[in-house]
């Protein structure tokens, strides 16, 4: 026996019984390539599960890429093969070399936490355990800050193209670099949380990293795994939080990745119908294999383990409860009991929040979920899925379409901007404007909106004020706070120029007043999913274009009345119910010019007169300014 088989397994009969369970819920400790010391000599433990392999060597430098010394040994029954390799350290590339009843296949490792920037697919060996942390204090009061009665507005980033350094070859700023700019970006703009979309490493930049290789590899594009770390922790010790895009419903046909990985459907289904996602060309995950659910469930806890990450905000969960989804009669297999429910699916992500919310008390779990499955963000034991919050897909869509209409037809399509509130209450509700409205052919937020130049800065800022006084967490895409014109493009950077015009720059500044009224006015954020929190004054009035409702918080004082004029019609001596007398400090209005309006509004505030309206003792006569939200806050 050569001195690299001479060994005794990282992995005993107990952590191979756990994987088949599906329940080892540390097992990246253990497989893929592990620093490791044996008999006084360092090197690496190598391992990796290919049941239906005939044989697996390790390759990469240390051996010119010939495996013929490296040759894996089998542990039966459990379909892992192991090896250990004296003398190799982090920073070595690697893959494996699998023999198959298909031919000989050179995948990289499932479990690799680091991999060489693509078009490159080894992965290379890291030590993740190196990097001394400082979040502590963060960490303590996480699940206050990330509470459900907490503020939460969230400025979601793809960190290849918020800034670039036109100096480099590709652009790209470092996990570091992006460290430093983004907090105080956000400490400018008022930004709670910073939802990074997909870090993990995928082999196409085009892909925003929603086709990931590399689940347990922090993408190699904007440096090392200690780099990644350093960003978190740099936005932890200045107040900041980050969530991660995590893409447990898909993965890519990469032939260096997880399909036909031992030759065999492995990771996926054999079944096209049931292995192969129709509108993506990607492989749908076997949810019902043990081992598979494992790697899923693993990974999740990884970036919470060792990136101290924050949040997960799963993508595309729609497409994982449904086996119909995106398919027509006949292209779908039903479940056991006839149905179209996904119930692997529904299992796994019951699972995954109830492990995540074990072990990381505090730590938020976000679906982007579009349909109307019931009880999404409701704990698992009242039959829910689990998850912290969901996406409002259907406000989103709603609002949008509202908002494009001409002003003069907005009154025959007013359904759409009141409708939300009638199931607002029914999930944890995050109300997103993402990366999604931005791309393929939509153009940006600022373009969507009718009307001449003035109008649409007008329409947009009307948008967001509404948006932030809606019940609900709070989400927007980078660039849209400044009024980008162009459609996101993942390979340039955010249009900062035009930060120089006026319009562009009241946009971002209306954004980070919101933010923090938002963050100072308890009424927008401690009850956001009980119908305690809000109470309509006018939802009807269509013909003017207009609504007005009240936010509440937990104390008497915490009372905000807001009014909306969604036409560019002032409306003068409108008038509105209120519940008490007095005054009436107008503390926010979008039409300020501050933020380049034309500065039509009731400053410094209004008097309540006692005057019955809307079935209330007291009103406010209002001037409403053209396409603008107003705030008030009275004096109790």
């Amino acid at each position: 026996m050569s001195e690299s088989q001479a060994s005794t397994s990282l992995l005993s009969d107990y952590d191979c019984y756990l994987l088949g369970e599906g329940t080892h819920w540390n097992i990246y400790r253990l497989l893929g390539a592990q620093l490791y010391e044996m008999d006084g000599v360092r090197g690496v433990h190598f391992s990796v599960w290919a049941p239906n392999a005939d044989s697996v060597q390790v390759i990469g430098d240390f051996n010119e890429w010939d495996g013929k010394k490296h040759e894996m040994r089998k542990l039966i029954p459990s379909g892992i093969w192991e090896l250990f390799v004296p003398r190799v350290g982090a920073g070595e590339p690697y893959k494996y070399r699998l023999k198959t009843g298909s031919g000989v296949l050179e995948k990289s490792d499932p479990f690799g936490f680091a991999a060489e920037l693509p078009p490159r697919t080894a992965s290379i060996v890291a030590n993740l355990d190196d990097y001394h942390w400082g979040d502590s204090e963060w960490l303590r009061s996480r699940a206050q800050r990330n509470g459900l009665n907490a503020p939460i507005s969230i400025y979601e980033v793809h960190l290849g193209s918020w800034q670039r350094d036109e100096t480099q070859e590709n652009g790209w700023l470092s996990y570091r670099e992006l460290a430093h700019r983004l907090v105080e970006y956000c400490h400018k703009m008022g930004y709670t949380h910073l939802q990074l979309l997909p870090v993990s490493e995928h082999p196409y930049t085009g892909s925003w990293g929603y086709q990931t290789v590399g689940y347990y590899a922090a993408t190699s594009r904007y440096g090392s795994p200690q780099d990644l770390m350093y960003f978190i922790d740099h936005c932890h010790q200045h107040g900041i939080g980050v969530i991660l895009d995590w893409v447990p419903a898909h993965f890519p046909r990469d032939a260096h990745g997880l399909r036909q990985f031992d030759g065999t459907a492995l990771y996926e289904h054999a079944d096209p119908r049931q292995g192969e996602h129709p509108d993506w060309g990607t492989m749908v995950f076997n949810y019902d294999r043990n081992e598979v659910r494992n790697f899923l469930l693993a990974n999740a806890l990884f970036w919470l383990d060792k990136y101290h990450v924050d949040g997960l905000r799963v993508d595309a969960v729609a497409s994982m409860l449904y086996l119909d989804y995106s398919r027509n009669e006949g292209e779908w297999v039903p479940n056991m009991y006839g149905g179209r429910e996904n119930l692997g699916a529904v299992s796994l992500l019951k699972e995954f929040n109830e492990k995540v919310h074990l072990d990381f008390p505090g730590v938020l779990t976000i679906a982007e979920e579009s349909t109307a499955w019931g009880g999404v963000s409701r704990p698992t034991y009242l039959g829910g899925l689990g998850f912290s919050l969901k996406w409002n897909m259907g406000w989103m869509n709603d609002t949008l379409r509202y908002m494009r209409h001409e002003p003069i037809h907005r009154k025959y399509h007013h359904d759409e901007l009141t409708f939300s509130l009638i199931y607002a209450f029914t999930e944890n509700f995050c109300l997103p404007l993402s990366h999604d409205e931005v791309v393929h052919g939509k153009g940006s937020l600022l373009d969507q909106m009718p009307g001449d130049l003035w109008q649409k800065f007008a329409n947009l800022r009307l948008l967001y004020s509404y948006m932030w006084t809606h019940p609900g967490k709070n989400l927007l895409f980078m660039g849209n706070d400044i009024g980008q014109w162009d459609e996101w493009n993942h390979d340039g950077s955010i249009q900062w120029d035009l930060l120089q015009w006026e319009s562009h720059q009241g946009l971002q500044d209306c954004v980070a007043d919101l933010n923090r009224i938002y963050r100072s006015q308890p009424a927008l954020y401690e009850i956001d999913f009980r119908p305690e929190g809000f109470e309509w004054i006018d939802c009807n009035d269509s013909e003017n274009g207009s609504i007005a409702f009240m936010r509440r918080g937990h104390e008497p004082e915490d009372l905000l009345v807001v009014c909306c004029n969604f036409t560019p019609v002032v409306r003068h001596g409108y008038q509105i119910g209120v519940s008490q007398p007095g005054w009436y400090e107008e503390i926010f209005n979008s039409d300020s010019t501050y933020y380049a309006g034309s500065d039509v509004g009731n400053g410094p505030g209004i008097t309540a007169k006692r005057r019955p309206m809307h079935g209330r003792e007291f009103s406010l006569e209002l001037t409403l300014p053209p396409l603008a939200t107003t705030i008030f806050k009275p004096s109790l």
